[in-house]
C-alpha cells in the first residue's frame, strides 16, 4: 500500500503540474476566443475591408447594430501611423541599439562595459509611461522650438520609442556577437585585417541572424506600445505627413475612445486590438523563424569548426580583407559609431531619470504629504497614497495567482515533459504569443471577459487577474532557467538515496533554483507597478479614496501618472509621482540584478567544487 502510494502520489503531482502548465494554453484561446467573438458583430456591421482599409475614422457613439450607421469606421490612416512610428523607432532604437552592442562587446573595457550593460538594463526597467511623461515635459519643449505645433507627432513618437526598443536589441545583439567563435577573429587578424575592420567585415556579418532577430523583437514592442505614444504623438486620425504632424497609431486609438464608446463603437475599437494582435503575432513568427535559423547556423558552423574546415573561412576573410582597402572610410565611421551610441546609451538614462528628479524631488521634500496624506473629495491638495495602496493590493493579487501557476509549469516543462512530446510544443507556443501580446489587447480581454464576470464595473481583482496572466510567461521563463541551473547530479543523488521524484523536486531542486525563481517574482512585482494599459478598463483610472477591499475601483501609480500629466493641472505631483515611481521599480530590478549575481556566484562555486 505504501509503495502504491507514493505512486499514486507522483501521478497526482505531476497531474497537478500538468494543469497548471494547460492554463497558459487556456489563457491563450481565451484571448483569441473573446477578442474575436466580441469584434465579429463590428466586422459584419462595418465590413472587413472597409475596416482595414478605410481611411476615416469618424464614430458615432449612437450608432447600434441593430440600426444604420452613421458614423465612419476605417483605421488605415493609424495602421500606416502604426508602421510610420515603429520604422521611426527602429531607425533610432534598431541602429542605435546595434552599434551600442558593438561597442560593449569589441571596445568598451571590461569594468566600464559592465557599468554600461548594467545602465541599459535600467533603461528596460522604466516604467512606459514615465518615459511618456519625460516626452511631455522635456522633449516636447525642446522640439517646439523647431517645429510648428508643440513638438508632437511622428519625430517625438520616434525617439520616445527608440529609446524603449534600445534595451532589447543592445541585449540580444551583444549576445549574438559575443557567440561568435573567437576562431573568426583571430583568423581574420592574423591575416592582416585590422580590429575595426574584422569586427564590422567578419563579426558582425556572422551575427547577423541574432542581430535581425532582436530588431524585429524591437519591432514587436513598439507596435505594442500604447501609454508613451498617447504622450506624444498628437493622436489626430490623420496620415503622418511629416516628422512633426499630429497622427495616431491603433494602441492609442483604444485607449483614447474606449471610455466613452458606443455599442458598434466598441466593437470596433476591440476589433482595432486584433488587427494589433495579428501585427504582433506576425512579428513574433519571424522572431521565431530567425532565432531558429540563427540556431541552425550556429550548429553547422561548430560542426564544420570540429571537422577542420577552416578553409572555407580562411577564404571568406581573405576575400574580405581585399575589398578593405576600398572601405577603410566606412569602417572609421562605423567605429565612430560604436563608440558615440555607447556614450549616448549612457546620456539617454542619466537624461530621463535626472531631469525628472531635478523636478520631481524638490517638491517631494517640499511637500511630502503627497505620499501620506489623506485623501478628500473634490480637494486641491493631491495624494498618491490610494494609489499606492492599490498598486500593492494588484501586485500581491497578481502575485497569488500567476506564481504557482508559473512555478509549477516550469517545473512540468524542465522535470517531467519530453522534447518531442505535442503537448510540451503547444505549451511553449502558448507561453511565447502570452509573451508577445500588447498590454492594451491585455486590457481588453481583461475588459471584456473579467469585468462582466466581476459585477460589471472595474476592481483591483479584474485588474489583477488580468495582469497575473501577463505575468506568466515571465515567471515560466526565469523558473525554467533556474531549474536547468541545478546541476542533474542534485537530482541523481536524491533518487539514488531512494526519494521520489516529487521529494527530490521539492527538497533538492526548488531550494536551489530559489535565489532565480525570487527574482522572477522581483521583475513581476515591477512589471505590475509599471504597468498602466492593462489597468485602465479593468480597475479604473480615477485617484479615489483608500481601498476597502479587492471589489473597489483604483488608480495604481502608472495611471495616477498618466492622469496628473494628462492636462497639465498638476504637473508637479506629476514629477512627485513619477520619481515614486521610477525608485520603486528600479530598487527592485536592482534586487533582482543582485539575486541572479548571488545565484550565479553560487553555481560558479559549485562548479569549482567539482
Amino acid at each position: 500500500m505504501t509503495i502504491l502510494s507514493a505512486k499514486n502520489k507522483e501521478k497526482l503531482g505531476k497531474a497537478v503540474f500538468a494543469t497548471a502548465a494547460v492554463v497558459c494554453v487556456i489563457a491563450v484561446a481565451a484571448i483569441f476566443a473573446f477578442l474575436i467573438i466580441k469584434s465579429i458583430p463590428a466586422f459584419a456591421k462595418i465590413g472587413v475591408f472597409e475596416f482595414v482599409f478605410g481611411d476615416n475614422w469618424s464614430p458615432d457613439r449612437l450608432d447600434t447594430y441593430d440600426s444604420p450607421l452613421s458614423g465612419t469606421y476605417g483605421i488605415l490612416t493609424m495602421i500606416v501611423g502604426t508602421l510610420s512610428a515603429t520604422v521611426g523607432a527602429l531607425m533610432i532604437g534598431g541602429i542605435l541599439g546595434y552599434f551600442t552592442a558593438v561597442f560593449l562587446v569589441f571596445y568598451c573595457p571590461k569594468k566600464l562595459g559592465r557599468i554600461l550593460s548594467a545602465v541599459i538594463n535600467l533603461l528596460a526597467g522604466i516604467p512606459s509611461v514615465v518615459y511618456g511623461f519625460f516626452g511631455i515635459v522635456f522633449l516636447l519643449p525642446l522640439l517646439s522650438n523647431i517645429a510648428p505645433n508643440n513638438g508632437s507627432g511622428l519625430l517625438a513618437t520616434s525617439i520616445i520609442l527608440g529609446i524603449m526598443i534600445l534595451p532589447t536589441v543592445v541585449s540580444l545583439s551583444k549576445t549574438s556577437l559575443e557567440a561568435v567563435p573567437r576562431a573568426y577573429y583571430e583568423g581574420s587578424v592574423a591575416l592582416g585585417a585590422t580590429h575595426s575592420e574584422t569586427v564590422f567585415r567578419i563579426m558582425s556579418p556572422a551575427a547577423r541572424s541574432g542581430i535581425t532577430a532582436s530588431l524585429i523583437l524591437g519591432i514587436g514592442r513598439a507596435l505594442g506600445e500604447t501609454m508613451a505614444v498617447v504622450m506624444v504623438a498628437g493622436n489626430a486620425p490623420t496620415y503622418p505627413d511629416g516628422i512633426f504632424s499630429s497622427f495616431r497609431v491603433l494602441t492609442a486609438n483604444i485607449v483614447m475612445e474606449m471610455g466613452y464608446a458606443g455599442e458598434v463603437q466598441e466593437g470596433a475599437l476591440v476589433a482595432t486590438g486584433v488587427i494589433l494582435l495579428f501585427f504582433v503575432l506576425l512579428v513574433n513568427v519571424l522572431f521565431r523563424l530567425i532565432s531558429k535559423k540563427a540556431v541552425e547556423k550556429s550548429v553547422k558552423k561548430q560542426k564544420s569548426h570540429r571537422r577542420g574546415r577552416i578553409s572555407a573561412l580562411t577564404k571568406s576573410i581573405k576575400n574580405n580583407i581585399s575589398a578593405f582597402t576600398y572601405k577603410i572610410k566606412a569602417v572609421s565611421i562605423c567605429k565612430g559609431m560604436a563608440l558615440f551610441s555607447g556614450i549616448l546609451a549612457a546620456v539617454v538614462l542619466v537624461l530621463v531619470i535626472g531631469f525628472i528628479f531635478s523636478k520631481g524631488m524638490p517638491y517631494l521634500i517640499k511637500n511630502p504629504s503627497i505620499i501620506y496624506g489623506k485623501y478628500e473629495f473634490a480637494s486641491e491638495n493631491i495624494t498618491i497614497l490610494p494609489s499606492i495602496i492599490t498598486t500593492l493590493y494588484a501586485v500581491a493579487i497578481s502575485l497569488i495567482i500567476a506564481v504557482p501557476i508559473g512555478i509549477m509549469t516550469a517545473i512540468f516543462l524542465n522535470e517531467y515533459a519530453g522534447r518531442d512530446n505535442i503537448l510540451v510544443r503547444i505549451i511553449r507556443s502558448a507561453i511565447d504569443i502570452l509573451a508577445g501580446v500588447p498590454s492594451i489587447v491585455y486590457g481588453l480581454f481583461g475588459m471584456i471577459a473579467f469585468v462582466p464576470l466581476l459585477g460589471g464595473s472595474g476592481s483591483i481583482l479584474a485588474g489583477a487577474l488580468t495582469v497575473s496572466i501577463m505575468l506568466l510567461p515571465t515567471i515560466v521563463r526565469s523558473t525554467e532557467e533556474s531549474l536547468k541551473s541545478v546541476a542533474d547530479a542534485m537530482r541523481e543523488g536524491s533518487l539514488a538515496l531512494g526519494a521520489g521524484k516529487l521529494r527530490t523536486i521539492f527538497k533538492i531542486v526548488l531550494p536551489s533554483a530559489l535565489p532565480g525563481i525570487l527574482s522572477a517574482v522581483i521583475l513581476s512585482m515591477g512589471r505590475v507597478i509599471s504597468e498602466s494599459a492593462p489597468f485602465l478598463y479593468t480597475m479604473g483610472s480615477v485617484i479615489t479614496s483608500i481601498p476597502t477591499g479587492i471589489m473597489d475601483s483604483g488608480a495604481t501609480l502608472a495611471v495616477a501618472l498618466y492622469q496628473l500629466s494628462g492636462e497639465g493641472w498638476y504637473i508637479n505631483e506629476a514629477y512627485a509621482t513619477a520619481v515614486v515611481l521610477i525608485v520603486l521599480v528600479l530598487v527592485l530590478n536592482f534586487s533582482a540584478e543582485v539575486l541572479a549575481g548571488k545565484l550565479s556566484k553560487k553555481l560558479k562555486g559549485e562548479t569549482n567544487g567539482k
